[in-house]
């Protein structure tokens, strides 16, 4: 069997998802994209595909045994990891989708999404540097003042600055209302009004190294009232820029600021990227003379939760998107094992011979299922990202407010779903390569156990499961009065009346109206009863529930970009959509009978009782 031309993405997928089913090209026809064309844009994946083979794949189990350790005032990381971060910077990645005057390429958020899946397949823990950056550099971009920008967003898009998000705090973790740190006034200066920052913020994610000139710390804290209190709740939030160094009045690094490394978290998976607890204002470094950290304010005060949410919604997409990778890293892994891994014989009178030549387990039929799977949930779930990228750039290029408002709409109720159901499903696919490997699967000899550690932290990164099922059916369905929701029972609607018209489509299509009719009524069923908690108390089951419909919607409206087009690739997407639709689409009958009976047993269930 010959070996598979790479094992982090299929490159064959990922040009039927952009040009025929996607249909990216497009949007070469508006001026921004206009400099570009598919051979630019096969140029960026295959550059892409080269620096991830090259330089974050060869690293990938190094950076897992070789953590970062704390020496001194230091973080050491693993060697090498420098040289391939700078050859991403040095590629252009981190400005990919900018503005030309900003340095960038101004290429599409789809094709970006679509290069940025080979590093997150090759090497996670090492593109959580920059994936952080570029969302930290958006954030500013978005909400920051021109100084800023000048100063801190331009180096990071060169490469030279790396960002962070500093929110939990040890007391507080994803409670934002309950954070303590503060920010004190001290006066304006050419970065905006300037704050001495103290308290303390726990998991942070390349919260200092030495990889780049400096980092960019975006730190949520409290400005006191005029009586000096913290004021209770989110209100009293706000967002402040924190360097790690602070600039000398010519723009180059100047002295330490007050953000110093309390300690470093060890974690089961993205063992390669540094984990902080940070302490801001310790006074192990006096800036100006006094302690505190100094941090300038961005966008208004006590408006900051909602400027973090730019980067907390950006880094959620990531996330999901680096998840359907490491699941389909996991089953190219997999499949390749399988195909080159003689045993056993097949079930008939030849396979009966002991003498007989044992065949490759990919001939076995439950290989095929756990390969089927693997490949409808990494495939769908790179799908699902991708698309929501591609609502990105649509909602950008959009001359229409109407329009633009529609795309983003659908966009934030399937935000969630891009985040969550990879960080759920693609970790199954995960745990399937590794049972195929056998007990070659849990040793490190093979990958495939470190893809599914890695992948198990995305369930929890950015919002656990159960924070964003809140958000989908706390907020998300009922915004705008109903409207995403509408929005989106649109869009399945039109994938299922363009599968109506194509042949050996209608019963999947017939399969997935009867299923979006029964989660509209649920829906519906959920919020007149009246009693919020009751309505939420299963949220994490009605996520599961439409994160499968919207795959299954996925992979329809894959099925109809293929069309009636015939090879083994065409074949292997059918076959893996009919897995979905046979296997496991049904799995939200009983999700929704539940959901439907405004079932309260996790609700009425005591403390003392367990």
């Amino acid at each position: 069997m010959a070996e598979l031309p790479s094992k982090l993405l299929s490159r064959r997928d990922l040009e039927f998802l952009l040009y025929e089913w996607l249909e990216v090209e497009a949007l070469t026809e508006a001026s921004r994209h206009a400099d570009h064309s598919r051979e630019t844009f096969d140029a960026a994946l295959d550059s892409s595909e080269r620096i991830a083979t090259e330089l974050f794949a060869p690293l990938y189990q190094r950076c897992d045994q070789d953590e970062p350790r704390l020496e001194g005032d230091q973080v050491r990381v693993a060697e090498g990891l420098k040289a391939a971060l700078a050859a991403f910077g040095e590629a252009g990645m981190v400005a990919a989708t900018k503005d030309f005057e900003l340095g960038g390429m101004q290429l599409p958020t789809t094709v970006s999404h679509a290069a940025m899946a080979y590093f997150y397949a090759a090497n996670i823990s090492a593109a959580a540097y920059p994936l952080l950056s570029m969302a930290n550099a958006n954030l500013l971009l978005a909400h920051g003042n021109p100084a800023q920008i000048e100063a801190f967003v331009r180096p990071e898009l060169e490469g030279r600055y790396y960002g962070t998000m500093c929110l939990s705090e040890p007391q507080a973790g994803s409670s934002l209302s309950d954070i303590s740190t503060r920010a004190d006034y001290e006066g304006e200066c050419s970065l905006g009004p300037q704050y001495r920052i103290s308290g303390n913020k726990m998991w942070i994610s390349a919260g200092d190294h030495e990889l780049s000139e400096n980092i960019v710390h975006l730190v949520l804290a409290k400005i006191p009232d005029e009586n000096g209190q913290l004021i209770p709740g989110v209100k009293g939030i706000s967002l402040l820029l924190v360097p790690k160094y602070l600039l000398n009045a010519d723009g180059s690094r100047g002295e330490r600021n007050d953000v110093s490394v309390a300690g470093l978290n060890h974690k089961m998976g993205y063992r390669g990227t540094v984990n902080c607890l940070l302490n801001f204002g310790e006074g192990r470094h006096q800036p100006g003379g006094r302690g505190g950290a100094v941090g300038y304010l961005v966008g208004e005060k006590h408006r900051g939760l909602a400027c973090m949410f730019h980067m907390m919604n950006e880094a959620r997409i990531g996330v999901g998107l680096a998840a359907s990778a490491l699941g389909y890293t996991g089953y190219l892994h997999a499949l390749d094992y399988a195909r080159n891994r003689p045993q056993g014989r097949a079930m008939d009178a030849q396979g009966k011979d002991p003498t007989s030549p044992q065949r490759p387990i990919i001939e076995h039929a439950d290989i095929k299922r756990m390969l089927l799977a693997q490949k409808a949930y990494a495939e769908g779930a790179l799908a699902l990202n991708l698309y929501c990228a591609h609502l990105l750039d649509q909602a950008e290029l959009s001359e229409s407010s109407e329009e633009r408002q529609a795309l983003t709409l659908l966009l934030d109720i399937l935000t969630p779903i891009a985040k969550s159901w990879p960080s759920q499903w693609c970790l199954a696919g995960n745990d399937l390569a590794i049972q195929i490997h056998g007990g070659y699967g849990y040793t490190r000899d093979y990958k495939v156990e470190q893809f599914y550690r890695d992948n198990r932290l995305n369930a929890i990164h950015e919002g656990t499961h159960g924070i964003q099922g809140l958000d989908l059916l706390g907020r998300k369905v009922t915004m705008a009065n109903g409207a995403a929701l509408k929005l989106y029972a649109q869009r399945l609607g039109d994938t299922i009346a363009r599968a109506n018209e194509i042949a050996d489509l209608g019963g999947h299509a017939e399969a997935l109206g009867a299923q979006l009719h029964r989660l509209t009524t649920v829906t519906r069923t959920l919020w007149s009863a009246g009693n919020p908690q009751l309505s939420l108390a299963n949220a994490s089951l009605y996520l599961e529930a439409f994160g499968h419909l919207s795959i299954a919607w996925i992979w329809l409206d894959q099925l109809c970009g293929a069309g009636d087009k015939v090879g083994d690739f065409y074949a292997g997407k059918r076959a893996a959509a009919d897995y979905f639709y046979r296997y496991e689409l049904p799995r939200i009958g009983p999700h929704l009978d539940l959901l439907a009976a405004l079932d309260s047993t996790t609700l009425e269930m005591r403390d003392e009782w367990f």
